[in-house]
């Protein structure tokens, strides 16, 4: 026969907590020592230690467990519940962790915000483009919430577009909508635009080359007047440099005039997973603002 202290170690469970069992009548010992008091158990009463530890992992209190266990749970249920739990707990590792990247995207902002980058702005018209496009929605404009949403996307893309023998003209858009009333608050939501320039028939025409999975053939208009900036690296620590377009913007006397684009201008392409390798321009379309205006 196993000691208590034997079944606690194998059990991965505290003697204290093994007492508690007992008490309760939740996994009574075998035999109790009449002298001493001494509890003992056999191996077999192991597996259903298990099993108690088990549900309470999922998350039952010890009254529902002694409920489970007399009611017999099956191995193939105990495993079920066991799955749906790891998943569980999958979901809320990777949102707790896409949270403390997102928060240590933050804190690199604020700490340079004494040393902001210097950007160099160019103000240019932008052509309008055909583009294919894939869209989706992203939890909100942070680049760790839209950078899996968008590397999905192209990759989505670039498959619908080969299997359809359409060729990229050229480099990749992306460019982000708020699916929420800004002004009220509710721009939690954001749908994400990946696109790419193609030689396609209009949108309004029937396409002589059929495209699959929901990509769809989209104009984007010109712009009169653009602020454009480099950006180098990841886009996930893409903040700082927006933070120093959008005081260039606003000291250089404009406001922001509709969605902004990100133009992939180089990548790795044996790795593009490389971010270093990452070359982008910011292009935010501006108007003057309307005091400046007034003035001229």
């Amino acid at each position: 026969m196993l000691s208590i202290g034997d079944v606690a170690r194998h059990g991965r469970v505290s003697v204290r907590m093994l007492r508690h069992y007992d008490a309760i009548g939740l996994l009574r010992p075998a035999r109790v020592d009449p002298g001493t008091g001494y509890r003992f158990y056999t191996a077999a009463q192991l597996a259903r230690l298990h099993r108690i530890v088990a549900l309470r992992e999922l998350g039952f209190g010890l009254t529902e467990v002694a409920d489970l266990l007399d009611e017999q749970v099956s191995t193939e249920q105990m495993r079920g519940m066991l799955r749906l739990r790891e998943a569980e707990l999958h979901a809320r590792i990777v949102a707790d962790t896409t949270r403390l990247d997102q928060l240590r995207a933050r804190l690199r902002t604020i700490e340079s915000e004494g040393t902001m980058p210097v950007v160099d702005v160019t103000i240019k018209a932008l052509p309008a483009v055909r583009v294919a496009e894939l869209t989706a929605t992203a939890r909100g404009l942070e680049p760790l919430s839209i950078g899996p949403v968008v590397r999905a996307l192209f990759g989505r893309l670039v498959a619908a577009l080969a299997q359809a023998s359409l060729e990229p003209t050229g480099p990749a858009i992306a460019y982000y909508v708020e699916a929420g009333d800004v002004e009220a608050g509710d721009d939690e939501q954001v749908v994400v635009h990946a696109a790419l320039p193609v030689d396609a028939p209009p949108p309004t025409a029937p396409p002589t080359t059929p495209i699959g999975d929901g990509v769809a053939i989209v104009d984007l208009p010109a712009v009169e007047q653009a602020a454009t900036v480099i950006h180098e690296g990841s886009m996930d620590d893409c903040l700082p440099t927006y933070q120093a377009l959008a005081a260039w913007i606003e000291n250089a006397g404009y406001r922001d005039a509709g969605p902004g684009r990100e133009i992939t201008l180089a990548f790795s392409p044996d790795n593009p997973a490389d971010c270093s390798a990452w070359i982008t321009e910011i292009q935010q379309p501006i108007t003057r603002t309307q005091l400046l205006m007034n003035l001229g």
